[in-house]
């Protein structure tokens, strides 16, 4: 039986000073885990707005785009 696949890991490089920011303000000792919940953050304000607003990247790319009129 198989168990669920451990999720996709991403290696990445940022200034120090900044994750030792990220860190202090999310009162988090780890930068792997400071640097992960500014991330889940930021996606789940998305998620807010888009059910604020009722608008979705799904919804913003089935926008119909017309050439525009040429003016003049």
């Amino acid at each position: 039986m198989r168990g669920t696949p451990a999720p996709a890991k991403v290696n990445i490089s940022l200034d120090a000073e900044l994750v030792v920011e990220v860190m202090v303000l999310a009162g988090v000792g780890s930068p792997q885990d400071a640097v992960e919940a500014v991330v889940r953050d930021y996606i789940a304000r998305g998620h807010r707005t888009e059910a604020r607003t009722g608008l979705s990247d799904q919804n913003l790319r089935e926008v119909e785009v017309r050439p525009r009129e040429p003016e003049g």
